[in-house]
């Protein structure tokens, strides 16, 4: 969503100069919507901002040395600069004040996969480079499936803050169906990647190819590709091509070399051409785009590349993108221009990302079985006090916006699991909030949510069929009964955020540290297909002697 950005800034890192994992060399190795205003656009140009480093040759190493208390020694980082948008943290808010919240759901991931490299690499990441609505969306949850009425179905389970005394957790869960791959529709994909000078590394060009290469063994004979390539020129590498001929696919990707310029905006116009001339009516039509960010378009065209790709977002073609590399990379950019297309934002930082984005959840992925969803959570003040959001600063709506079918919302592909997190603070205990002298306390016999004082609040639902204009609407209540024992998701998913407010250095953290986190998570692992939430224990452990090594957090 591309709202309000005018109040928001860009802030920017000097990424610490470390050697890439020797595991991820050597399988890179082997493979040959709106208008935005003048201050949005001046966010999109990156500026300097030089931050102290540390060098480590991998994780494991640091991880020893600072397990035998050996002092990694400075060194002076190269020129290079990446671009985060600046937003400020959502605010506890009243509820006899303001009872609504309205928010766009978020299914991308980048943020948990950026987040991740550098950790990785002995640095804790710049604040604003984490959305903890993100790193909760990277996981799988065991949410029940819809039961067929609606492409997904929304549960909600309430429990004790782990973080602040007498506070609440209000965890809302969406699950979409799930769709096998035969049943899945015809795809007509364009792969965009960027073969610029600045895509000349291993972690990027190279891993790229890597990418494309899995997702091609995947194709099926209904399924189509195209490739554009663009640098110092613009062309289309490979013209739409049936899935069953992947040895043409495969020498396709095999051809490409990096070197030249970045031209962003005329290779968008191609790629959209060769999707429309291809168009699959019922069918997947989505642009791949893959790059650093890095478009040298200037900034007088950043207007018209949301503008075309809104336009084409309408016509049918959805654009995902793929971010790969460090230094230069421009995660601002690839995030929104991928909520401005209707499709997912993934950072890729290593073949098993790949694996993970393009093999594993690829009907989550490109497969959309709902779009423009949103929920809306109506609170009862004569139960909830206060209450906060966690995370989803981008993502929130008006509340008029949740009935108005123009604007724009995400889309939840199949099997995709999507998790909202509220804190709140109940009646009759003490909030951050001064309580008002003059004003009727939500308790007051004779108000309606005071006849209701078992339900903890209303939640509603709106979505569109992936080819639909209008939306349909769903609601439940949410009962006010806080569990006992709280399911593994729960735990898990708070053991995130609070992992996630560490990192942004969040004000409302509390006494949280990074061992609690830790040690949350491992009570939520719960059956941990693909052992994800396994890998989350350990990099929140290695976070935690990043942290404690005296890394400093660039600003």
């Amino acid at each position: 969503m591309l709202r309000n950005q005018s109040k928001n800034r860009n802030s920017t890192f000097k990424p610490r100069h470390l050697l890439l994992p020797l595991a991820i060399t050597l399988v890179v190795s082997g493979c040959s919507r709106h208008q935005t205003s003048s201050k949005e656009q001046a966010m999109m140009e990156p500026m300097p901002a030089p931050a102290p480093v540390m060098a480590a040759a991998s994780a494991d190493m640091f991880a020893s040395r600072m397990a035998v208390g050996h002092a990694m020694p400075p060194i002076a980082p190269p020129a290079s600069q990446e671009n985060y948008q600046k937003l400020d943290e959502n605010e506890v808010k009243s509820t006899t004040q303001q009872a609504i919240s309205t928010l766009s759901l978020d299914v991308d991931t980048g943020s948990y996969a950026n987040v991740r490299r550098m950790i990785r690499q002995g640095q804790l990441p710049p604040a604003d480079s984490v959305r903890v609505e993100e790193l909760l969306n990277y996981f799988p949850y065991a949410d029940a499936a819809p039961n067929g009425r609606h492409p997904f179905a929304v549960s909600t389970e309430l429990a004790a803050s782990p973080w602040t005394a007498d506070n609440l957790l209000l965890r809302v869960g969406v699950k979409a169906v799930e769709v096998s791959a035969a049943k899945q529709p015809p795809a007509n994909l364009v792969f965009l990647v960027d073969v610029s000078g600045s895509m000349d590394s291993p972690d990027k060009l190279p891993l790229a190819q890597a990418s494309l290469r899995l997702l091609t063994q995947q194709l099926r004979p209904q399924d189509r590709v195209s490739m554009i390539v663009y640098a110092g020129r613009t062309a289309v590498e490979l013209p739409s091509t049936s899935g069953s001929e992947k040895a043409k696919i495969l020498a396709a990707i095999d051809r490409l070399t990096a070197g030249g310029s970045t031209a962003g905006e005329a290779a968008l116009k191609l790629a959209y051409q060769e999707a429309e001339s291809n168009m699959i009516k019922g069918g997947i039509n989505r642009i791949l785009l893959m790059t650093d960010g890095d478009f040298n378009v200037g900034i007088s065209n950043i207007n018209d590349i949301k503008a075309m790709i809104e336009k084409a977002r309408d016509r049918g073609v959805s654009l995902s993108t793929f971010g790969f590399g460090q230094g230069n990379y421009n995660e601002h950019l690839m995030e929104q221009v991928a909520n401005v297309g209707n499709g997912n934002y993934s950072y890729i930082d290593s073949i098993e990302e790949s694996q993970k984005v393009l093999g594993e959840e690829l009907a989550s992925t490109f497969n959309t079985v709902a779009k423009d969803v949103k929920l809306q959570v109506e609170f009862n003040p004569a139960v909830v006090k206060e209450w906060r959001l966690i995370g989803y600063e981008n993502r929130v709506l008006n509340e008029q916006d949740f009935k108005n079918d123009k604007v724009d919302a995400a889309e939840i592909g199949a099997g995709k699991s999507v998790v909202a997190l509220y804190e709140l603070t109940p009646v009759g205990k003490t909030g951050l909030l001064t309580d008002r002298r003059y004003s009727e306390t939500a308790s007051s016999e004779g108000t309606a949510a005071a006849h209701k004082n078992n339900e903890l609040a209303f939640l509603r639902t709106r979505y569109k069929q992936p080819n639909g204009e209008t939306s349909t609407e769903f609601a439940l209540p949410i009962s006010a009964e806080v569990t006992r024992q709280p399911s593994t998701d729960l735990k898990f998913a708070a053991a995130v955020a609070g992992y996630g407010q560490l990192l942004k250095n969040s004000k409302y953290r509390g006494q949280w540290s990074y061992a609690k986190s830790a040690e949350l998570a491992q009570q939520g692992l719960g059956a941990d297909h693909g052992g994800y939430r396994a890998d989350f224990v350990k990099l929140v452990k290695l976070t935690d002697r990043v942290a404690q090594s005296g890394s400093v957090q660039p600003n």
